[in-house]
């Protein structure tokens, strides 16, 4: 293969995540200049055609959200010959849907927290919690409800009560969409990067919020991002499961994958990204330092486990 000379950092676009792929795209952009590559930063929103990519050797893709994640981008580019970052466009759809994610970890004995499938209409909100679909959460104190496919926990609420799902309703961004009730699990919250078929030490997330939501994840200063303490057996555990989920949705390079562990030491997948946050507080380059990893050695080793 030729050498890599000329890369272009793929970022921003218009989801919901546009501000924080706009951090993440700057920093691996400079990393990549560091390093000795030439380099474009291109704002997808201003992308008219694909086919301009074509003058670069390698795409890092920096855009989070469904440009970025949801595998058109991936398939287009294939069609195209050009090389990029990460995974390939149908582990980003598996991934990207979180249903789709579940059912697959689910058939292949990974756990995953119990989940509904909802169309989050009037209805739902109408019905309320007591009828037979939420038979399978029973007894719960609480139940997540979340978009089937987004990021950055936006339009994730805490479901306690009637109240709590109106609530959810009035405040969700887009609810004409398929959402997920998710099984509530009171426990450590913790992720694993995966980068060239090599789990990095898993990291513990703990907040002061009701839950890792998007204040916790990127407005509050009381997040600690923190390297998990865990027994050697639960080490192993957690990277032998999160290698499991990377390896049963087919994802290549690297990705992120966020964990629970309940009071009694159980993991349970809640999800996998396929382009993970690179801000200079994003949980890849902190995992990443704890080997020692400087934030452009971790650009690197995408960019070389992409290729």
């Amino acid at each position: 293969m030729e050498k890599i000379k000329k890369i272009a950092v793929l970022y921003g676009g218009l989801s919901s995540e546009r501000e924080i792929s706009l951090k993440s795209g700057m920093g691996v952009h400079k990393a990549i200049c560091d390093l000795g590559y030439e380099s474009d930063l291109i704002d997808f929103k201003n992308l008219n055609n694909l086919h301009e990519l074509k003058v670069y050797d390698f795409i890092f893709i920096a855009l989070h959200g469904f440009e970025g994640e949801g595998g058109k981008l991936q398939e287009d580019l294939d069609d195209l010959n050009i090389l990029y970052s990460g995974s390939n466009s149908m582990a980003c759809r598996n991934t990207w849907n979180k249903r789709l994610a579940k059912e697959i970890l689910k058939k292949n004995n990974i756990r995953t927290p119990v989940w509904l499938e909802v169309k989050f209409t009037k209805t739902i909100v109408n019905n309320g919690l007591h009828v037979s679909p939420y038979d399978r959460f029973r007894p719960f104190e609480y139940l997540f409800l979340k978009p089937e496919e987004d990021g950055s926990s936006v339009d994730i609420f805490k479901i306690s009560d009637e109240d709590s799902l109106r609530a959810a309703y009035k405040k969700c961004t887009n609810p004409n969409r398929g959402f997920l009730f998710e099984e509530y699990i009171h426990g450590r919250e913790l992720t694993v990067t995966i980068i060239d078929k090599e789990c990095y030490p898993p990291i513990e997330i703990i907040t002061k919020n009701d839950f890792y939501d998007y204040d916790a994840k990127y407005i509050s200063d009381d997040t600690l991002h923190v390297e998990a303490q865990l027994t050697q057996n639960e080490l192993d555990e957690i990277k032998s499961i999160a290698m499991n989920a990377f390896e049963v949705l087919d994802c290549k390079a690297w990705a992120r994958v966020d964990m629970i562990q309940d009071k009694k030491g159980k993991f349970y997948v809640i999800e996998i990204n396929t382009v993970p946050g690179m801000t200079s507080h994003s949980n890849v380059p902190k995992s990443g330092s704890l080997l020692g990893l400087t934030y452009n050695e971790v650009v690197q080793k995408i960019i070389d486990a992409s290729l």
